[in-house]
């Protein structure tokens, strides 16, 4: 599938501007990008449920701008689960499979292997209003699953489980899709998630591309400034190089007048060694997380944040130094475009 030029307008506000975008068949495709980056809106207009202002929704040869949902392969799921009230699990995720008339067998097949992979096998014969917010969410994934669509649409469907049951499923459902021939287009407002999905990302910001491509390769090379944010959580630190002592710059920078560093957090640590930069300051906070810590800096206008392994009690208001490899740096400009970025 391909977008081409495709806007959406909702009154005075243009929610999508000139999104050329094209979808690997077959594969994992993941938007990303904040609350109100238009990744709902895009997904609607995929499904069928809005058509764009301007653009054109192609499908090979086939133009299916005005083709509506009802007659279009496609399933999507939203964040809110929706499921039939009256129906058990059992028959919301046969349903689909009843409207193609599969046989008994057949359905009986595929909702036992679709409950166990989603850890609802128990809850077969309960109806909805039975089940907790995460269980009619995975009610309502495998439902869409049942259907084998040629195009699976899925707007943050792991929002309403508890961690471990999303890091156990994110990974089942990568194995499940990498199997089958659905195009599945996923859209996530976590760098993370992304990265755990693979396939291909597209960066959205106010509704507009940022960056599309593996998303190994959109992480590691960021096109712009706004894309490195747009995918680094936590945020990317954003420092400028003439604040740095002992730095180097590499030849692709020496032209311009201003050049921006960009950290992403987990590069940094607290114990240096050679040829490392070290960046000084003074503790402002030290959240502790589990198995880590989020340590912020302040030095004079500028502020850093560290992802460190293990847990580090560091006392507000003492001097601290963090340090990082050169070859760990990204370099920008003053326009935001990339002037460097780390080997792979």
């Amino acid at each position: 599938m391909r977008l081409s030029g495709i806007s959406y307008r909702a009154g005075s506000e243009l929610w999508l501007r000139d999104i050329d975008l094209s979808l690997a068949t077959g594969g994992i495709n993941v938007l990303l990008g904040a609350t109100l980056a238009g990744k709902t809106t895009l997904l609607r207009i995929m499904a069928g449920l809005d058509r764009p202002t301007t653009g054109q929704l192609l499908d090979g040869n086939r133009d299916l701008t005005g083709v509506p949902v009802r007659q279009r392969n496609v399933a999507m799921v939203y964040q809110q689960f929706i499921n039939y009230p009256s129906l058990t699990v059992y028959e919301n995720i046969a349903s689909p499979l009843r409207v193609a008339r599969k046989s008994e067998a057949e359905i009986k097949t595929r909702v036992t292997q679709l409950a166990e992979t989603l850890r609802l096998t128990q809850f077969l014969s309960r109806y909805p209003a039975e089940l907790s917010g995460g269980q009619q969410q995975r009610t309502a994934l495998a439902r869409a699953l049942a259907k084998d669509a040629e195009l699976l649409l899925l707007d943050e469907p792991l929002i309403n489980l508890d961690y471990k049951l999303r890091e156990e499923l994110r990974a089942e459902l990568t194995q499940l899709f990498a199997a089958g021939r659905t195009t599945v287009v996923y859209a996530t407002t976590e760098p993370l998630e992304a990265l755990q999905l693979g396939g291909h990302t597209t960066l959205l910001a106010e509704g507009r591309v940022l960056q599309s491509g593996t998303t190994l390769e959109v992480f590691r090379r960021p096109a712009t400034l706004e894309a490195a944010r747009a995918f680094s959580d936590p945020p990317l630190n954003v420092i400028p190089a003439a604040a740095v002592e002992g730095i180097r710059l590499p030849a692709s920078a020496t032209s311009a007048t201003e050049v921006l560093l960009g950290i992403r957090a987990h590069e940094l640590s607290l114990a240096g060694g050679s040829g490392q930069i070290a960046l000084r300051g003074r503790v402002e906070l030290a959240e502790i997380s589990g198995s880590e810590t989020f340590l912020h800096l302040a030095r004079d206008n500028v502020r850093l944040v560290a992802q460190l392994p293990g847990v580090h009690n560091l006392p507000l208001n003492e001097p601290c130094t963090l340090y990082i490899r050169p070859t760990s740096l990204y370099g920008f400009d003053r326009s935001g475009r990339l002037l460097f970025a780390p080997e792979s």
